[in-house]
């Protein structure tokens, strides 16, 4: 995939102006691919932040630089709306491995539904210091989970205040990495389409 064809894409998307900052969605349209059978979970590291995520730290002690629920105040949750509350109000959780079987026990029928439980790829840590938090932290703005419940994936892919060249780089290394997983490779690939949130989507040509 040529990344200059793909600029030129993102840049005639630029050009549709709204009152508000439009996502860059890029969408790859599988084919010759089972996904009940086959199906497609994974998370995706991107070279550029599209925006910050709100996460939610369960740890042993209480940290200034993120929101924390401690181990004494697991406990606490015992009422379903506030449960259910705390779940909404964040899009990703990370958590102290040793707590995670409290944390299963307490919160598991709602993260897990919501796809917000804390996992071993990217959710759980194993030092609680402002440094190693930051680092997850960072980690997780940059990545982005794929879940495929259909032959079509879809991901956000860029803000459209970001540079073209960010944007595209981030599309070559998503569809590089949906690519390296799928059955058949590029023989899945039926098409790349790319849209902003209010436009209709364009195709972009594959290598």
């Amino acid at each position: 995939m040529r990344i200059e064809k793909i600029q030129e894409a993102i840049e005639k998307l630029k050009q549709e102006k709204r009152n508000f900052e439009q996502t860059f969605d890029l969408i790859i349209n599988l084919k010759k691919i089972d996904i009940k059978k086959q199906p497609i979970n994974l998370f995706i590291s991107l070279p550029h932040k599209i925006k910050d995520k709100k996460v939610c730290a369960f740890l042993n002690r209480k940290l200034d630089i993120i929101d924390t629920v401690t181990k004494e105040q697991i406990a606490k949750f015992k009422e379903k709306k506030d449960i259910k509350k705390l779940v909404k109000s964040y899009d990703f959780f990370i958590a102290h491995a040793s707590l995670m079987p409290q944390i299963a026990t307490v919160f598991g029928k709602f993260l897990g539904p919501a796809g917000k439980m804390p996992s071993p790829q990217l959710g759980l840590v194993t030092q609680e210091t402002e440094e190693a938090i930051k680092q997850q932290l960072e980690k997780i703005n940059k990545t982005v989970r794929i879940k495929a419940k259909e032959p079509s994936i879809k991901l956000a892919v860029g803000k459209q205040n970001m540079a073209a060249e960010a944007i595209a780089e981030n599309i070559l290394s998503a569809y590089n990495a949906i690519v390296n997983v799928l059955p058949r490779k590029k023989d899945n690939i039926k098409n790349v389409m790319l849209k902003l949130t209010m436009s209709k989507p364009i195709k972009i040509e594959i290598e």
